[in-house]
């Protein structure tokens, strides 16, 4: 019998698993039966809780997952790279994301809105509307889809086909993000893990400073990288005849075309669904930028022109975690490393890298504790010390507290000495 080689006998055992990154964009609709039978039982309290179920499923079911059916532990072997690649099979399974994800946000639109959910067991008449624990369960719900959407948006946006970078700013539209597109392939994949970063968190820095440092400094970035983009090919950024070439403007413009009719349809009551929704979906995105590169350094190195340079970004420059359900609901997002090393590589083909820095659970695990920052530095400062040997001159600290930190951990190592 004739030994089948390694191309031949390695098969991705994800393969139909990776569809459940529908799961977001369908969750609001799976969870209406549930709704209406307990309405049906009168229990019409309860039965806003199911709407809740973004929330839910993000901050208790996927961390629950993670610690039941642990890491993931296979890699690709060399020798099925291409074939996997070319695979559109995977790239479909990022494709149909879109019209579920479009769905969910008509369907909470309405259920936000409208005065009338008998259909759904809810009472008639005036109190047949939602409350507003019913509300804000919704709007959550589906800002956690517009969160996962942002990285089924960086997913496609890597890449070189001109179908998926656009599919990525339509993505994107839902969260009011659009910029994202432009600023983290053409400036976070380039300054990642440096104090210059605003994608990348320092040492000692806590999640709600760098919130609005993210925010704000990611925002400024895509404005300048498209502006000298436009520059060089003798554009005026401002030129409203380059509007269409403006990558950042034609990004945000499909969120103004989506809200605006999304408004006109249902009404002046949506205002507060849009706001809710896009501030706590892209709030999860900076949660997942926060984890990421926490504290890790590029170091500089000296150059025969005298101007001092980062060295290049390895695998020791992004926390990585290999859980395998937190792995398929976010297209191994979390297999950090090898995507910084190879930014187009497809999602299916990424790798668990030896050597590379590992965070104790799931990205969902950590998410959570990234809002409480003294559980947040109990469970990660030490992480980063012991990644560096020790030595905090080499860890991308606060500025803040650079004095302090310098001082702190230098008492305590000549302590142990």
């Amino acid at each position: 019998m004739t030994a089948l080689s390694p191309a031949t006998a390695w098969r991705d055992k994800k393969r139909h698993l990776w569809l459940m990154g529908l799961i977001a964009p369908t969750a609001l609709f799976v969870m209406l039966p549930i709704v209406w039978a307990l309405n049906r039982f009168g229990w019409h309290a309860a039965a806003q809780v199911p709407l809740w179920i973004g929330p839910i499923l993000l901050y208790v079911l996927l961390p629950l997952l993670d610690v039941r059916f642990g890491p993931d532990g296979q890699n690709p072997p060399d020798e099925v790279m291409e074939r996997l690649e070319n695979d559109k099979y995977y790239r479909r399974c990022t494709y149909v994301y879109i019209p579920f994800q479009y769905l969910s946000v008509i369907l909470g639109a309405y259920l936000f809105t409208a005065s009338n959910l008998s259909w759904l067991g809810f009472p008639a008449g005036s109190d047949g509307a939602l409350g507003w624990a019913g509300k804000l369960g919704v709007a959550l719900s589906v800002g956690v889809l517009g969160g996962v959407g942002i990285n089924t948006a960086h997913e496609m946006g890597h890449k070189k086909e001109s179908l998926e970078r656009w599919l990525s700013k339509i993505t994107l539209a839902q969260s009011c993000y659009g910029h994202f597109y432009i600023e983290h392939n053409r400036g976070h994949h380039v300054r990642v893990s440096t104090p210059e970063d605003p994608a990348s968190a320092r040492f000692g820095e806590t999640f709600w400073e760098f919130l609005p440092r993210s925010v704000f400094g990611s925002l400024r970035s895509a404005l300048r990288l498209e502006a000298q983009r436009l520059r060089r090919l003798n554009k005026s950024p401002w030129d409203p005849r380059t509007y269409p070439s403006n990558d950042v403007l034609n990004a945000w413009l499909m969120s103004v075309v989506l809200w605006g009719a999304l408004i006109a349809l249902f009404g002046p009551a949506l205002i507060p669904f849009v706001i809710i929704q896009a501030v706590f979906g892209f709030s999860l995105l900076e949660a997942v930028n926060y984890l990421e590169h926490y504290g890790l350094l590029r170091q500089k190195l000296d150059s025969p022109s005298g101007k001092a340079r980062y060295e290049r970004c390895a695998p020791v420059h992004s926390w990585n975690s290999d859980h395998i359900v937190t792995n398929l609901f976010l297209y191994h997002l979390q297999r950090h490393s090898d995507h910084h090393a190879n930014p187009t590589r497809r999602y299916q083909t990424l790798r668990s890298i030896e050597g590379s820095p590992n965070l104790p659970s799931g990205y969902a695990s950590m998410i959570s504790l990234t809002y409480f920052p003294p559980l947040w530095r109990k469970v990660m400062d030490h992480r980063v010390l012991a990644h560096y040997g020790g030595d905090i001159t080499r860890v991308n600290l606060q500025p803040r507290l650079r004095a302090k930190l310098l001082a702190s951990y230098g008492a305590r190592e000549k302590a142990l000495a």
